[in-house]
């Protein structure tokens, strides 16, 4: 397992690499100059081409673009992302706080996506081609359909302003956590519980499960030996929700006026304030590659045959 492990994280090093790498070139390949961009969010009046190359100088940009990301990378390694052009502070400030803030919303949404996710993958596949099957299946197509903006505002027109019982945006009571959680949680799982009914269909019509009715086991235990064996299939998805969710908050949390992730993304973007998304992009890119090598990991812990066919 050791040596497993060990091959697993020397392959996400180049890839981390590379995208650090693709980061970089892109926000520099933009057509906004950089220096530009500084003057601009310093309230400058004019900006001639003596004031930005002054500034390219005072910043470094005027080196040699591989001496720069060299630069840039050592840094980022040590979480120093440099300065928001457009506040001036240092970039971690604004980002450690905003991705603390996405991490609790994520992580309460992954847990009732994998709960919501078991339950109703078990009952469909017990239930399957029935009524109770289909009426699930339907009603999650439909509202998996529906753009998060457009349930949000629902949730939030009967929950929020008929019902008047619970808050419009906001982290500051469990309560804020509740329609936030439940627009991200009723769009995944309904991607999710497909994956869980599937694996579940496909072990029912395994050796083991007509050999354990055939010796008289209880329905119970079978049952259970099924989910376990049904759960090797989906841990890899339901690790990678983590950072699939993590990357896709931004309607979710500027509609119910979040302060994470996907509201400084926006803000960042619209104001081109480089460093913040480039320390962005590279943040997520590290969570997406982090989450894929642990679920790999885990997979490889309950399934030997995974370990024994990468050797």
């Amino acid at each position: 397992m050791g040596s497993y492990v060990m091959k697993r994280l020397l392959v996400s090093v180049p890839l981390l690499a590379a995208i650090s790498f693709i980061t970089f070139l892109f926000v520099h390949l933009s057509p906004m100059d950089p220096a530009e961009v500084i003057l601009q969010a310093q309230g400058v009046p004019q900006i001639t081409g003596e004031l930005i190359a002054q500034t390219k100088a005072e910043l470094g940009m005027d080196r040699p673009f591989l001496i720069r990301y060299m630069s840039w990378l050592l840094a980022c390694l040590q979480l120093d992302f440099g300065e928001s052009y457009v506040t001036g502070q240092p970039v971690w400030s604004l980002l450690g706080p905003a991705l603390l803030n996405t991490l609790k919303l994520t992580l309460a949404s992954v847990a009732v996506i994998i709960a919501m996710s078991v339950a109703l993958g078990m009952i469909c596949a017990l239930y399957e081609g029935k009524l109770l099957d289909q009426s699930v299946r339907g009603v999650f197509f439909f509202l998996t359909s529906m753009p998060s903006y457009g349930l949000a505002a629902l949730l939030i027109w009967y929950f929020s302003v008929k019902l008047d019982l619970l808050p419009t945006s906001g982290m500051d009571s469990y309560a804020g956590y509740i329609l936030p959680v439940s627009v991200i949680a009723i769009g995944y799982a309904g991607v999710y519980f497909r994956v869980v009914r599937s694996a579940m269909l496909s072990q029912l019509h395994e050796e083991y499960v007509w050999y354990g009715r055939a010796c008289g086991l209880k329905e119970f235990t079978i049952f259970g030996n099924m989910l376990r064996n049904s759960m090797q299939a989906a841990i890899s998805v339901f690790c990678m929700a983590i950072p699939v969710i993590l990357g896709s908050t931004v309607v979710v949390e500027n509609v119910f006026a979040w302060p994470g992730l996907g509201s400084l993304s926006i803000k960042s973007i619209l104001s081109r304030d480089f460093p913040v998304i480039q320390a962005y992009v590279l943040v997520l890119a590290a969570a997406f590659v982090f989450f894929n090598a642990a679920a790999d990991m885990i997979h490889a812990m309950v399934n030997p045959k995974v370990r024994k066919e990468s050797r």
